[in-house]
């Protein structure tokens, strides 16, 4: 599988099998799932995750209106939406933190405030702090937590935005990272009292997600489309 993702140079290759106590007799409603970046294994992802049920949807159990994922820390699950496809991942809440040695200095510029929940969260003043930031990659790769987030309020018809570094996990930016909302997610929701919102991620490519939080778990619905398929 490392060799397979490795190969494909994406952020993030899934791979999900047939879970073999699935429930159900006329279709596979449970799969057993795991991530794979360039140069390791990850533990949790969410657009990948998207793909995978995108595929079983499209492909496998074309009449399935919810497909259940296990991973070694996680189970996460998407069903069909009226506006995509609603993936349910935990939450990551973020907890305000001292900034640890040079980290400062990796990002070129001071956040207004701290957090770290599974990544580091470094909250700026506007879109254009986020635009402009220029991580030094390797000094951010040695950091004690894999990746950083960087975020500010929106400055129009979102919500909030960001970016997402994680030279540790082989992925320098991530073009549009779902685990990253699950920290981002509960952190705005808190921040300016809503529980639906909107969020672009600002980086080369960019993504809007819809999200949504109950505290304990978190919703992002989008949409996913077919580019390449292979047989063997």
């Amino acid at each position: 599988m490392q060799s397979i993702a490795s190969e494909l140079n994406q952020s993030e290759t899934v791979f999900f099998v047939p879970r073999t106590n699935a429930r159900g007799n006329d279709a596979n409603t449970e799969f057993d799932i795991r991530w794979f970046t360039p140069t390791r294994e990850v533990d949790m992802i969410g657009h990948a995750t998207l793909a995978a049920a995108h595929v079983v949807f499209s492909y496998l159990e074309i009449g399935l209106e919810t497909v259940i994922f296990h991973s070694a820390s996680a189970r996460m699950s998407v069903r069909r939406g009226e506006n995509g496809l609603r993936l349910d991942m935990p939450a990551l809440v973020p907890e305000v933190i001292d900034a640890p040695t040079g980290l400062i200095e990796v990002l070129g510029k001071k956040p207004s405030k701290l957090l770290a929940a599974k990544h580091y969260l470094a909250v700026f003043g506007g879109e254009d702090d986020i635009l402009s930031c220029t991580p030094d990659f390797a000094a951010l790769a040695k950091l004690p937590l894999p990746a950083v987030i960087i975020s500010a309020q929106g400055a129009g018809e979102f919500d909030f935005v960001s970016r997402f570094f994680a030279p540790a996990n082989g992925v320098p930016e991530d073009s549009v990272s779902g685990v990253s909302h699950c920290c981002l997610t509960p952190y705005w929701s808190r921040r300016l009292g809503k529980k639906h919102l909107l969020a672009r991620q600002l980086s080369a490519r960019g993504g809007v997600i819809s999200c949504e939080t109950d505290g304990c778990r978190v919703i992002l619905e989008g949409t996913a489309v077919t580019s390449l398929e292979g047989f063997c």
